[in-house]
């Protein structure tokens, strides 16, 4: 509620206060995440907060590590207002970061002839407010959406690219909760599958993939460390703001937020087809879906891990989606084995590899 958010408020700004007058304010971060765009229109995203002190890169980080590392990203104090200065080549632009510490901002080159690379560099500047009297100085990646791209992909993250057992509450708080970027386990396959999805079958172009997750940005280093460590092709990851109130936890919906993040790549990227994977312990099939029927012609296949194959409930459920997705003239492919989607995909055409599959 609007009470609620105001009290939130009051008691940050206390917070922040009496740090400050006690001498023992955090230093500021600012962290970049990956945004996306064309030679046009670049999209810069990332958040401002107190500096947590977060092992990113701690190599075989204890139980302890990683529990204390999963508070310190929750417990993140956010900087509101913060002033940062956006640039690229000549242009510049600042914005300011909302009350949650997010700043979100598009900028519109002016470099005709600028020799566009697949990932932009972009400068981040914190103008106000200063970190204990240090600059803060950050560069954020841009995806460039390349003219020969033929397809781009939209993939979920837990239990599609790595186990998280999201239909097992406790062994999911094990593994999300008490691993950690290196303990997390992809499934066999992934990297390859979706480095071939990134050459497609012409083998000289790169598609450009998304990643799309209903956890919280807190765990944004999380995930792109796992996908640097398993060599799965980099790519904006586009997360949830989670706000821990009883309105907040009883309003969200995995449909609602997935649809938020989809629908503008969509629209950036008008005449781009697109194959979209995701698994069948939540509602991704029925997203997905929805989104074919919404969007015909531009939704070349889904593709589904099944990671409840013994539910004939669910199964049946399934075969009614996969059939209305057909009825629309886009393909399906439920799969258990990564495999099996490599050789679904390399028989539509959209990679080179080929081996069995299963399908509905």
């Amino acid at each position: 509620s609007q009470f609620t958010s105001r009290v939130d408020r009051c008691v940050d700004e206390l917070r922040g206060a009496a740090a400050k007058a006690l001498g023992i304010e955090d230093p500021i971060r600012v962290l970049p995440y990956r945004g996306y765009g064309t030679p046009e229109k670049l999209l810069v995203k990332g958040r401002v907060l107190k500096d947590e002190g977060i092992k990113l890169k701690e190599q075989k980080p204890s139980i302890v590590e990683n529990v204390l590392n999963m508070y310190r990203r929750f417990a993140t104090d956010e900087v509101a207002d913060a002033r940062l200065q956006i640039g690229f080549e000549t242009v510049n632009r600042e914005v300011i970061s909302d009350r949650e510490g997010f700043f979100q901002i598009e900028l519109y080159p002016e470099t005709e002839g600028y020799d566009w690379n697949l990932w932009c560099p972009v400068d981040i500047a914190l103008l106000e407010p200063r970190s204990k009297g240090n600059s803060v100085l950050e560069k954020a990646e841009v995806l460039i959406v390349p003219d020969c791209a033929i397809f781009g992909v939209i993939s979920d993250i837990d239990d599609t690219i790595v186990h998280t057992a999201a239909t097992d509450l406790l062994k999911m708080i094990r593994i999300v909760y008490l691993g950690s970027a290196e303990s997390r386990r992809p499934f066999e396959g992934v990297a390859e599958f979706y480095m071939a999805l990134q050459r497609g079958h012409v083998n000289q172009c790169c598609n450009p993939i998304f990643y799309v997750s209903s956890s919280a940005w807190n765990m944004y280093d999380v995930f792109a460390r796992f996908m640097e460590l398993n060599g799965i092709p980099k790519g904006p990851i586009f997360l949830k703001d989670i706000e821990f109130s009883l309105e907040s936890l009883l309003s969200f919906t995995h449909e609602a937020h997935k649809l938020e993040q989809i629908e503008p790549i969509f629209e950036r990227f008008p005449d781009l087809p697109f194959l979209l994977i995701g698994d069948s312990g939540q509602k991704d099939p029925e997203i997905y879906s929805s989104l074919a029927e919404k969007y015909p012609g531009r939704i070349s296949g889904i593709l589904i891990r099944d990671v409840v194959p013994h539910n004939s409930w669910r199964t049946q459920e399934l075969k009614a989606i996969a059939d209305r997705v057909r009825a629309v003239d886009s393909q399906f492919c439920l799969f258990r084995e990564t495999s099996e989607a490599m050789a679904f995909a390399a028989r539509q055409g959209w990679i080179k590899i080929t081996s069995g599959t299963r399908s509905i």
